[in-house]
């Protein structure tokens, strides 16, 4: 389904782990609550560990396609959404790191739309790269190959 030229990008599984890190660490605190205070305690470690697992596979879902033509994001677990953009629609290029984000070499890449149902574009937690770069010439060739010119 994929070409050559076609780049699938997904958040990378460090960073799923870090954003279920929290909820995991509230299922080990609620295990030493149950040992201390009451077994009932088991009931919500498992329940917040259930939430920490579907959060871990709901951003590991998350899968990004890079064409000559579109871009295209798909999500979801029990229900997939699909989002396509057009090249030639994307404006800005943003890319944020925080000193997490850095220490494993991940970044978070927004783009900015002239389209009314997707503004703005976010890729999370991908690892660092020149996308960017590549992006910028593809949007560059579909502007071109469709005689679209931005006037300011």
């Amino acid at each position: 389904m994929t070409q050559n030229d076609d780049i699938l990008l997904k958040p990378a599984m460090l960073f799923a782990f870090l954003k279920a890190l929290p909820l995991m660490l509230l299922a080990i605190t609620f295990l030493l609550l149950a040992w201390w205070l009451s077994p009932y305690f088991i009931l919500f470690s498992l329940a917040v560990c259930g939430v920490a697992w579907y959060r871990l596979l709901y951003i590991r879902s998350f899968q990004y396609l890079i064409t000559t033509e579109y871009i295209r994001m798909t999500r979801g677990i029990f229900f997939k959404r699909v989002d396509q953009l057009e090249m030639f629609r994307v404006k800005d290029y943003i890319i944020t790191q925080s000193f997490i984000l850095q220490l494993f070499k991940l970044m978070y890449l927004t783009l900015k739309s002239t389209d009314p149902e997707n503004p703005v574009i976010q890729f999370i937690g991908i690892p660092e790269s020149a996308i960017t770069d590549t992006i910028r010439d593809r949007v560059q060739q579909s502007r071109h190959h469709n005689n679209i010119y931005e006037l300011n």
